[in-house]
């Protein structure tokens, strides 16, 4: 099914899944990849106005229009996804989602904050989440052109990862397809951390064949380490434009991490509004997840779309 096709039969399926409603109710969804950024308070350090990106991005995206993008979808909770703010604002950018869970007027209720783990001072920042009933975890953005070669496996880097795992906090990956390997070995080198692999190893459509079987059987290597969960999100934004791209261009990648994660060790994401580089709105990339995986068994799309965010991350019932 082309985007077209899709598109034309998405109203006639709403229509269909409301009107049966009652008899099966739409599936709850914890998104575990939620972004938020009032850019009068906060200074993204990717972020370039000049850029097609900026002018798609460069708008204030807070709770109110996250609520506004998924309206209707049954997203029931959220987790907040650090933004890779400059690393000077790092506690702010924490202390700010951690009173937003605190408050429960919205749906995020967990987060995963910004933390350089080979930094000084890092273990001191890292401490004072022990125990946090709202921060879960750390990321650093790597799949960056600033990040080296091998920068994963650096000796402090590992160090700082490790004292994640005894601080009871994940790492969240993300990083660049070619360096899946190096990832792998950083989760042998961490048995004690709980990692999350962003975005489907960001896997990209615009791989060519040989990149894409590549990607594959490194998709398989890191997949192959129990304390890896792979999160199926925002690779769309890899699409050569918004809208360009069809359900048989992502199918291929979600189904490999599904397959090789298995139905245990998979979670969604949105990556809103990042996912807007690929899509219009919101409910087309998860409308077009849905339909990608409907004729998996309901109790495996239950744990991709809900039960297995909750698990990991300790939400709760809901």
């Amino acid at each position: 099914m082309n985007r077209r096709d899709f598109l034309a039969t998405a109203a006639t399926v709403t229509a269909t899944a409301l009107a049966t409603a009652e008899d099966k109710p739409m599936l709850p969804v914890v998104d575990t990849h939620q972004h938020l950024w009032n850019l009068d308070e906060l200074k993204l350090a990717w972020f370039d106005p000049s850029t097609p990106e900026g002018k798609i991005l460069g708008h204030n995206f807070t709770p109110k229009e996250y609520a506004e993008a998924t309206k209707g979808l049954n997203v029931v909770k959220a987790v907040y996804m650090e933004v890779d703010v400059v690393p000077e604002q790092q506690q702010k950018e924490a202390d700010y989602v951690t009173e937003l869970c605190k408050s429960g007027k919205t749906a995020t209720c967990a987060a995963v904050v910004s933390g350089r783990p080979n930094s000084d001072g890092f273990a001191a920042y890292a401490k004072q989440f022990k125990d946090s009933k709202y921060v879960k975890g750390i990321r650093q953005v790597l799949h960056v052109k600033s990040t080296p070669a091998g920068y994963c496996l650096e000796e402090a880097f590992v160090k700082g990862v490790q004292l994640l795992g005894e601080l009871g906090l994940s790492f969240d990956m993300c990083v660049r397809p070619a360096e899946l390997p190096d990832f792998a070995k950083l989760a042998e080198k961490c048995p004690g951390t709980r990692f999350i692999l962003d975005h489907c190893g960001n896997g990209d459509l615009k791989h060519t064949p040989a990149q894409r079987e590549q990607w594959k059987k490194d998709m398989t290597l890191i997949a192959a380490k129990k304390n890896v969960v792979g999160k199926v999100s925002g690779f769309i934004a890899s699409a050569p434009a918004r809208g360009k791209w069809t359900l048989d261009d992502l199918a291929p990648i979600i189904n490999h991490t599904m397959d090789s994660f298995g139905p245990d060790r998979v979670m969604f994401g949105g990556d809103w509004p990042v996912c807007l580089l690929g899509v219009e709105k919101y409910a087309d990339w998860l409308t077009a997840l849905k339909t990608i995986v409907k004729d998996r068994a309901e109790d495996q799309q239950k744990k991709l779309f809900h039960d297995n965010a909750v698990k990991f991350y300790g939400l709760g019932a809901g």
